[in-house]
C-alpha cells in the first residue's frame, strides 16, 4: 500500500442500528475498490470485517473492525462498529479517532433504537455526520419516509444530496445533486437526470448552493451580489459546511445491489473532512492545555483507542496518529504509563489482514503487535514533549454475573484472562468481592458478558460457569449492647485461661470500626489488647446473623480477667471473638444491602410504564428532567431488585431505554426480606 498524507484520508465510522447492512456496505466498498474478487455474506460468515468467531457464529458484528480502503488518490479507513447496544464500548472507540460518523439507516425500517443511541455518541464527540439510507432495494423501501423520520427525531440541518432513482425492485441508480448527473446500475454509468426528478433536483442544487455559501464570507459576498459559484466553490463551500458541522449530507444506496455505492466512494473522497480539515486538538502539555495542530510537523502524539488479545501474536494495540510522523521500530513514551517502549512493525488493517507499512503520517490510523504497557486510552508521545490526550468515553458497566472456574486449570488462569479480556473491551470489568467471595465480571447487558465469557473459552481454553451474583450485603447493629465470655480450656499440660467484658455500640454509617480500651486496675494485662481486637476483626470479617462483613460498630473492652499462667494471644482472641458474637446479638443487628443511583432516559410514551415498574423494586423516584423528546427519571433502588434491569428495560421500551448506574450508600433491609435472606444463608451454610 502507498503512503498517504493527511489530506489525503478519511477517517469514516460506519454506525447505525443492528441489521441496517454495515458490513455488508464496507464489504461491497472492498469489492469496488478491487480489494476483494468475491463478496462474502454475514449470514454466510465469511466477511471481511466480522471475522471472530463468535461474530461468525452469532451472524451479527461485535466488534470494531477497520478497512483501509484505496479510493480515487484518497485512503479511506472505513471503520465497522456493531449496532448491538451492549457492545457500545465498540462505537465509542471508533467514533473517538473518526471524522466522519455517516449513520446507516434501513429504508424501510427508517429511525430505530441503535440510530437513536449512536447518533448521540456521534454529537458527543462533535464528529461532522452524513446519513446513508440503505437498502433501497428492499420491499417497502421509503426513502422520503426515511428523510422525514430523520428531520422529526434529530436537531439537524439535513439535505439529501445523492437521491435514488426508482424503490424497492425498482430502485436502479442514484442522482448525485452535486454533479448534477445520474448513476445508473452498480457499475454507475453516467446518465441523463429523469425528467420526473428535474424539479427536486433543482430545489435539492439551490439549497446546496445556499449552504455552500453560507460556509465563506468571500463565497457569501459572491453569492449575494448575483455571481454564480463554480463548482470548485461549491464543493469546497459544501465540504467545510460538513466539517463544521452546518449541515448533515442524506444519500441514498443499496448495500447489496451495489447501485449507489460507487457514488457514495467518490464523494466520502470528494467532500469528506480529512484530519486536517477539523481543525487541531486539545492535549493537555507540559504547561497545560495547548493546542495540537494535525499534521506531520507537529509534535508525536497518538491515541490508542483499541487492544486486543490474541494467544498467538500477543497483543495487538490499534492507534490513530494525530500529530507528527510515526516510524516502524519508532522509540514512543506512554504518558499514562512514563515509559518508552520500542514500535515493531506498523500495519494497516483490512479485517484481521494486517498490511505492513514504513510509517503512518498525521492523522492516519494502523496497529502495532506485541506493545507491553499500551492500554487503550493512552497517549504515544516523545519524551523530549510530554503529552497526554482524551481516550474514548466508556460508560460504567451495567450488568454483573459471578463467574466460577470449572476445573484446577481454569482456576489457575481465571484471574489472568479476565484481565486480559477487560483490558481488551474496557467496557468489561472484574474484581473479586470480599462480602460474597464471589468473582464478579460486568458489562453493558447480558450478551455481552456471555459474549466475552465465549471469547474466553475460545481463545484462552478458560471454561467459566456464571451465575446471578449474591448481593453484597452487610451486617451492623442499631443499638447498644453488653456481653462478657470466659475461656476456660484445660489439658494434661498448660491450659488456656480468658475472659472478656465488651460493649458494643453503632456507629454512624461509613464511619467502619473502632476499637477502644477502657480496661483499668490491670484486670487485663495491655498486651492482650491485640489479641482480643483480632478475635472481633475475625468475626466481624465473616459476619454473625448471615455470613456479610460487619461494619460501623464501636467496640469497648471494659473489664475481664487473667491468669497469671494460662492466659495467652490464642485465648484472649477466642474470648474476645465470642464476647463480640453475643453482644452483636443482643444489639438488634439488621442487614444492609447497597443502593445505587438510576439515570433512566426514555422515550415520553414509556414513562409511565418505567414508573409503575420502579415501583414494585422498591425504588424511590428523585426528580425527573426532560431532554428534547425524552424523559430522564432519577432514582434510587436496591441493588438487589435491579440486578436485570438492562434486560427488563429493553423489554418495557422496546430497546429504547437506556440507563446508568452509580452506587449511592448502604441502607437497612426491611424486616420481612431480611429474614428471609437470613434463612437462606443458614441454609446455605448447613448444605
Amino acid at each position: 500500500m502507498k503512503e498517504y498524507t493527511t489530506r489525503q484520508i478519511r477517517n469514516v465510522a460506519l454506525i447505525g442500528h443492528g441489521s441496517s447492512g454495515k458490513t455488508t456496505l464496507a464489504e461491497t466498498m472492498l469489492f469496488l475498490a478491487k480489494v476483494i474478487k468475491r463478496r462474502g455474506t454475514v449470514a454466510e460468515g465469511n466477511t471481511v470485517m466480522d471475522f471472530d468467531e463468535e461474530e461468525i457464529r452469532r451472524k451479527i458484528s461485535l466488534s470494531l473492525s477497520i478497512a483501509a480502503i484505496e479510493w480515487k488518490g484518497t485512503k479511506l479507513n472505513v471503520m465497522d462498529t456493531p449496532g448491538y447496544t451492549d457492545f457500545v464500548g465498540e462505537q465509542k472507540s471508533a467514533l473517538r479517532v473518526a471524522d466522519l460518523a455517516l449513520t446507516v439507516i434501513d429504508a424501510a425500517s427508517g429511525v430505530e433504537v441503535g440510530t437513536e443511541l449512536t447518533w448521540a455518541y456521534a454529537r458527543e464527540e462533535a464528529l461532522p455526520q452524513m446519513v446513508l439510507v440503505n437498502k433501497m432495494e428492499r420491499e417497502n423501501a421509503n426513502f422520503d419516509k426515511a428523510v422525514a423520520a430523520l428531520k422529526e427525531t434529530f436537531d439537524a440541518q439535513f439535505l439529501p444530496i445523492l437521491l435514488p432513482i426508482g424503490a424497492e425492485a425498482g430502485f436502479e441508480g442514484v442522482v448525485d445533486v452535486l454533479a448534477q448527473k445520474a448513476f445508473i446500475g452498480p457499475e454507475g454509468k453516467a446518465a441523463e437526470i429523469p425528467a420526473e426528478m428535474a424539479e427536486a433536483v433543482e430545489n435539492y442544487r439551490s439549497q446546496l448552493i445556499d449552504i455552500a455559501a453560507e460556509s465563506d464570507d468571500e463565497l457569501l459576498m459572491k453569492y449575494l451580489e448575483g455571481e454564480d459559484l463554480t463548482e470548485e466553490e461549491i464543493v469546497g463551500g459544501l465540504k467545510r459546511a460538513i466539517a463544521a458541522r452546518a449541515v448533515v449530507p442524506i444519500l441514498a444506496a443499496a448495500g447489496q445491489s451495489m447501485v449507489g455505492v460507487r457514488r457514495l466512494m467518490d464523494l466520502l473522497a470528494e467532500i469528506a473532512p480529512s484530519p486536517a480539515d477539523r481543525g487541531p486538538v486539545v492535549v493537555e502539555g507540559p504547561t497545560g492545555e495547548e493546542e495540537l495542530p494535525v499534521d506531520d510537523t507537529a509534535p508525536l502524539a497518538a491515541l490508542v483507542f483499541k487492544t486486543t488479545a490474541d494467544p498467538y501474536v500477543g497483543k495487538l494495540t490499534y492507534f490513530r496518529v494525530y500529530g507528527g510522523i510515526l516510524e516502524s521500530g519508532a522509540t514512543v513514551y506512554n504518558s499514562r504509563a512514563e515509559t518508552e517502549e520500542r514500535l515493531g512493525q506498523l500495519f494497516v488493517l483490512r479485517g484481521k489482514e494486517q498490511i505492513n507499512v514504513d510509517r503512518l503520517h498525521a492523522g492516519d490510523i494502523g496497529g502495532v503487535a506485541k506493545m507491553s504497557a499500551a492500554l487503550t486510552g493512552d497517549t504515544l508521545c516523545s519524551k523530549e514533549h510530554v503529552i497526554k490526550m482524551r481516550g474514548p468515553n466508556f460508560p460504567h458497566p451495567l450488568f454483573s454475573v459471578a463467574v466460577y472456574p470449572k476445573t484446577k486449570a481454569d482456576t489457575a488462569k481465571m484471574g489472568s484472562t479476565l484481565t486480559r479480556i477487560c483490558e481488551e473491551d474496557p467496557t468489561l470489568h472484574w474484581h473479586q468481592e470480599p462480602s460474597t467471595k464471589e468473582t464478579i465480571l460486568a458489562g453493558m447487558g447480558e450478551a455481552h458478558v456471555e459474549t466475552a465469557v465465549r471469547r474466553i473459552k475460545g481463545r484462552f481454553g478458560v471454561n467459566l460457569e456464571t451465575r446471578t451474583p449474591k448481593v453484597p450485603y452487610k451486617e451492623t447493629i442499631t443499638k447498644t449492647a453488653k456481653a462478657q465470655y470466659r475461656h476456660k480450656k484445660q489439658t494434661g499440660g498448660a491450659g488456656q485461661f480468658a475472659e472478656v467484658h465488651m460493649r458494643l455500640e453503632p456507629l454512624p454509617r461509613d464511619t467502619g470500626f473502632e476499637y477502644v480500651w477502657e480496661v483499668f486496675g490491670g484486670h487485663i494485662s495491655s498486651s492482650f489488647m491485640p489479641s482480643i481486637e483480632k478475635g472481633v476483626k475475625s468475626v466481624m470479617a465473616q459476619g454473625v446473623i448471615a455470613g456479610y462483613p460487619i461494619v460501623d460498630v464501636k467496640v469497648a473492652v471494659y473489664d475481664g480477667k487473667e491468669h497469671p499462667v494460662d492466659s495467652k494471644d490464642i485465648a484472649f482472641q477466642i474470648a474476645g471473638r465470642e464476647a463480640f458474637k453475643e453482644a452483636f446479638r443482643q444489639a438488634r443487628p439488621v442487614l444492609l444491602e447497597p443502593i445505587y443511583t438510576f439515570r433512566i432516559t426514555v422515550p415520553e410514551e414509556f414513562t409511565g410504564d418505567v414508573m409503575s415498574d420502579l415501583n414494585t423494586r422498591r425504588a424511590r423516584v428523585q426528580g425527573m428532567e426532560q431532554a428534547g423528546k425524552k424523559s430522564v427519571i432519577i432514582a434510587q433502588a436496591p441493588l438487589a431488585e435491579m440486578q436485570q434491569y438492562a434486560t427488563n428495560l429493553r423489554a418495557i421500551t422496546q430497546g429504547r431505554g437506556i440507563y446508568s448506574m452509580e452506587f449511592s450508600h448502604y441502607d437497612i433491609v426491611p424486616g420481612n426480606l431480611a429474614q428471609k435472606i437470613i434463612e437462606e444463608a443458614q441454609r446455605e451454610k448447613a448444605a
